[in-house]
């Protein structure tokens, strides 16, 4: 790679980290660059360490393990015991994002089994988070990691990917307690990651750019819950159904705030087995698909 190529790749993943609303454009020298280097600077890699909700497994072992993600082999957001068996082998990511206290999402002993040295939650529940790694730290012998407080679309930067946290709506048994959901941005990619939440918050939706009201490219990706299968389950002030990220999509497109690649879907996570059925997985509208335990996606922008 000579050095305009590496200066048009600097360039691309600029173009998020700017918080640019024009769609990025591949340059024409990059296109035919052999090697994984172009790729990875225009591609953001997700692995679905789990994808249930809160049953998880279950005692026979056949669900779906928590929902947790592994964002380029780079970081996770949220971890138990469930989904370390999917980390890859030889890949130690050092760093964790929480999207809230749930112990289906947030438990510290798995965090300290992998080696995480950099937490971030939001800052709604810090002390009840570092109290938590306290304990967990000192039964298991080891160094607590270091913590980090995060707040409303104020983004973080880990590598080459910008991590803007947002507000979810999902509450906790802490009445304080802020839910997150995140926006990941890689070059051109803007991937939205939303779970646990009922629908997308006018604040989020708004900071993101797929707000109506507003002018914004919005988003290239989106991976969103979906707990239920039934539109009118008691569960709608905490989750999303099937059914709410269909029309949550189908307003994205109409006002063309969600700009997938070809071949690219939305991605269903955090589903309870016991309220979806294998058919009604399987005949989700398009673009909608369910994500399994341990799958890859490679997102791109069109």
């Amino acid at each position: 790679m000579d050095r305009r190529q590496f200066l048009e790749i600097g360039a691309v993943t600029a173009l998020a980290a700017a918080g640019t609303s024009l769609q990025a454009k591949v340059p024409e020298s990059l296109k035919g660059l052999a090697g994984d280097k172009t790729r990875d600077v225009l591609s953001l890699k997700i692995k679905f360490l789990g994808t249930g909700a809160a049953g998880g497994l279950g005692k026979n072992g056949k669900g779906r393990r928590h929902s947790s993600v592994l964002v380029d082999d780079s970081f996770i957001i949220d971890l138990t015991d469930e989904s370390l068996d999917m980390i890859p082998e030889g890949v130690h990511p050092e760093v964790l994002f929480y999207t809230h206290s749930h112990k289906d999402h947030f438990q510290p002993s798995a965090a300290l089994k992998t080696g995480i040295r950099r937490v971030y939650l939001n800052h709604s529940w810090y002390d009840v988070a570092v109290n938590a790694y306290k304990e967990a730290a000192a039964e298991a012998g080891v160094d607590m990691p270091e913590l980090i407080p995060t707040y409303f679309g104020v983004p973080v930067q880990i590598g080459s990917i910008r991590v803007t946290p947002l507000i979810a709506n999902h509450p906790t048994g802490n009445v304080m307690e802020e839910s997150q959901i995140y926006l990941l941005e890689k070059g051109p990619v803007r991937l939205l990651y939303a779970t646990d939440t009922s629908g997308i918050p006018g604040r989020s939706a708004r900071k993101i750019g797929i707000d109506g009201h507003r002018e914004g490219y919005g988003i290239t990706g989106l991976i969103m819950e979906a707990t239920m299968a039934d539109p009118d389950d008691f569960r709608l002030y905490c989750h999303s159904s099937t059914a709410a990220v269909a029309n949550t999509v189908r307003v994205l497109l109409k006002t063309e705030r969600l700009h997938l690649a070809e071949g690219q879907y939305v991605w269903l996570t955090h589903m309870a087995k016991s309220l979806h059925t294998a058919s009604e997985l399987k005949s989700l509208p398009e673009p909608l698909k369910a994500a399994e335990d341990g799958l890859e996606v490679i997102f791109r922008a069109p």
